[in-house]
């Protein structure tokens, strides 16, 4: 591995400068995507290793961050699952079969991911393979709460009205779902490690629509279910709960070798909640991207100041970088963290 500090700071090593990467790195805010996006739709950019490979390997030529991940989608899974997925133009996923009743949670199919997603094992293979070494590479899952809310609201949602519904009102159901969702994520992950993964990343994108206590009681068993499945496997692990600063207790609680950090919350406060014997990722305001480079040193100091050398420390932003963000911003923000934290 040419470029291990990635690796090393999961693992609470010493490096020779803070690592870096940006959630979402591999996507719209570059024009060398968009020139691909325009002749292909979104799933077929997913489901086309070649396609694929191109694109994870497009920030970290262009940008210098320090790990590639895998240009993939959370609900890839889903289609093996038995849902009907599409990506509607300006409307995101769309699923057709939501499941709000037992019998639908019981249609549900638990596959292998080489049978379900093989393309995205080829995708991880042919970037290891283009990669040569230069930095690592991450693969990546929706976590049994995020994906359930998509599987029940049939899409995104603004209340998670369906969601919270079968959490009260059909506890049993729920469970059940939990379990399936949880299982099929857990094989998917494995498969991406055994495919070459050299870490991996659970995204709960929309787990902050919770309290504390539906967290722990609805949701945080099914998620360490799946951290817990991975302890084994050899690689680290991320967890990252957007929108979670009230309940970073009961997230660390679930499981991961890093806890990722919105920016809702000042990282050297998060850290010391989180516990000191867990990696911090994170966490600038994706938006400081759209201001000067002088501010966005600013803040990038102020971060690394809050993390105080301590081993461990990721850069990222606090959640996925801004589909119109300047290129350059994003540049700018990697050149900071590198300068500013070298030892």
């Amino acid at each position: 591995m040419q470029n291990d500090r990635f690796l090393k700071a999961c693992r609470r090593e010493e490096v020779d400068c803070t690592p870096v990467w940006l959630m979402r790195q591999a996507g719209r805010y570059l024009p060398e995507y968009m020139e691909i996006r325009q002749k292909y739709d979104f799933l077929t950019m997913c489901k086309t290793p070649d396609l694929a490979a191109e694109v994870t390997l497009q920030p970290v030529n262009r940008l210098g961050v320090d790990a590639a991940i895998l240009f993939a989608d959370i609900l890839l899974p889903l289609e093996g699952m038995g849902i009907e997925l599409a990506f509607a133009k300006n409307e995101g996923p769309v699923i057709s079969n939501p499941v709000r009743t037992k019998d639908d949670v019981d249609k549900i199919r638990i596959l292998e991911a080489e049978e379900a997603t093989p393309y995205v094992l080829d995708a991880i293979r042919l970037i290891r393979k283009e990669l040569e070494g230069r930095v690592p590479l991450i693969g990546f899952s929706g976590a049994p709460f995020t994906i359930a809310s998509y599987i029940i609201e049939g899409g995104g949602s603004k209340d998670y009205k369906n969601c919270k519904s079968m959490m009260w009102q059909a506890p049993d159901v729920w469970d059940s779902l939990m379990k399936k969702i949880s299982e099929v994520l857990l094989k998917y992950l494995k498969a991406q490690i055994k495919a070459g993964a050299q870490a991996v990343q659970m995204f709960d994108s929309w787990v902050g629509a919770l309290s504390p206590d539906d967290y722990e009681q609805y949701v945080l068993p099914h998620s360490k279910y799946v951290l817990d499945g991975l302890r084994d496997e050899g690689v680290p692990v991320i967890h990252f709960a957007n929108n979670a600063s009230s309940m970073l207790e009961l997230v660390a609680a679930a499981g991961g070798d890093v806890i990722g950090l919105d920016w809702r919350i000042n990282l050297d406060d998060a850290w010391k909640r989180v516990g000191y014997d867990r990696g911090v990722q994170g966490n600038l305001d994706p938006f400081t991207l759209f201001a000067p480079p002088s501010v966005i040193e600013e803040k990038v100091r102020k971060i690394l100041d809050m993390a105080g050398n301590r081993p461990g420390h990721i850069f990222n932003l606090g959640h996925g970088i801004n589909k119109e963000t300047p290129v350059e911003h994003a540049i700018a923000l990697v050149e900071a963290v590198h300068k500013y934290s070298r030892r």
